[in-house]
Parts: C-alpha cells; structure tokens; sequence
C-alpha cells in the first residue's frame, strides 16, 4: 500500500508539471518558464555560478560554504561536488556498476518528486552499467533494480546524471574514510528523463555515486 501510494505522489507532482502548461503555451514559452525557474533557485540560495575555467583553476572542486556550482557549457547542467569520492575515475573503455542513491526535486512545482533515500524504497539502491567510451559516458539502468526505472519506464540513464563522472572519483564505502562521491545537479529538461523532456521542467538532483561489484 505504501508503495503505491508513494508512486501515485511522485507521479502526480509530474502530471502537475506537465498539465500546467496550457495548450496555446509555446515551446518558447515553456523554456522561458524552465529558464525562469532555474534563476530563481541560484537567486534565492545564493547560488555563485562558477565557469568551466575557474572550477579547474579550483582542481575541479566547489565551495559548498559560498554555495558554488559549476556551469558547464555543453549540457546546461550545473553541477556542486560536495565530494570527490574514494576511488578513482572510470577509466576509458571501462564499464563499471554503479550504486545511487539520490534525491530528485522538480523545479517548478518545488516539490520532491522521487527518491530512494526514505521512506518504502529506502531498501532500493538504484543501479546501472556506466561505460566511458573516450570520455563520451553512457549508461542504462537494470530492471529490478532501479527506482528511476520503475517510475518512468525506461533503461535509459538521464544524461543530466552522467555529467559528473568526468570530474568524480569511483569507489566504495568499506571504512569511515572512504567517503563516496556526492554531488548536487540542476538539470534542464534536454539532458533529464522523457517526462522532464516531454513536460520541460528543470530537475535538482542530491545524488551518491558508488562503485558496485
């Protein structure tokens, strides 16, 4: 019953999204509303936008005391490493399982829309197969085993969520030292899952990476 319950909340927090937009709402429109959205968030968490060049210049870190996150150019996505994470990166032509756990917020009805973190599917780690093919990630999620699989229907990893795994280290948390990698991501609807494309809303995510076995 929890379950389903759960499921109905997240799913309606979508059709909310999407059903806001009237049908003589443009696409320019929609995007304007996305974009809308996203400002308002970095306004009102003092969010400090940092460019490509000084998050290098920083060894590809962010401040998480002055709130900052990377923008980076070629996805949309903005990006806060709150860690780097044990380990190290996926290597070229490795594919590796990882574990998740996140958090995913729906920007424009500033709702939680799903996570596996509390609550029923606490008990659920999401997991997929990463591959890094000359710096180019992609991944799907396994059936069975992912929440995000089982709340839109599809093995098909938001690109918004493979943004961080050229600045993130992979490993796993079997002492206290060894912290995984955690970061936190404002993703505009082209990089997110089909009904954040369909509906165009922007997604934060809270997301932990860890290595699998």
């Amino acid at each position: 019953m929890k379950k389903i319950v759960y499921l109905f909340v997240a799913l309606t927090a979508i059709v909310t999204a999407i059903s806001s937009c009237s049908d003589s709402e443009t696409y320019a429109d929609q995007k304007k509303r996305e974009r809308s959205a996203i400002n308002k968030y970095i306004k009102d968490n003092n969010i400090k936008v940092l460019t490509e060049a000084e998050f290098k210049a920083q060894d590809c870190t962010t401040d998480t005391s002055k709130h900052e996150y990377v923008y980076l150019d070629n996805s949309g996505v903005y990006m806060q490493v709150i860690r780097k994470g044990c380990g190290k990166k996926l290597q070229n032509n490795e594919t590796a399982t990882v574990l998740c756990r996140y958090k995913e917020y729906n920007m424009l009805t500033d709702s939680l829309q799903s996570t596996n973190m509390i609550g029923y599917y606490i008990s659920v780690v999401d997991k997929m197969n990463v591959t890094n093919t000359s710096g180019t990630f992609t991944a799907t999620f396994q059936k069975g085993e992912s929440l995000m699989y089982s709340l839109y229907g599809s093995t098909s990893v938001p690109s918004g969520w493979l943004a961080p795994f050229t600045y993130i280290n992979l490993g796993r948390q079997d002492s206290e030292d060894n912290e995984i990698a955690h970061v936190r991501i404002i993703v505009p609807h082209t990089q997110g899952h089909s009904y954040a494309t369909s509906g165009v809303y922007p997604c934060l995510y809270d997301i932990t990476y860890q290595r699998g076995y």
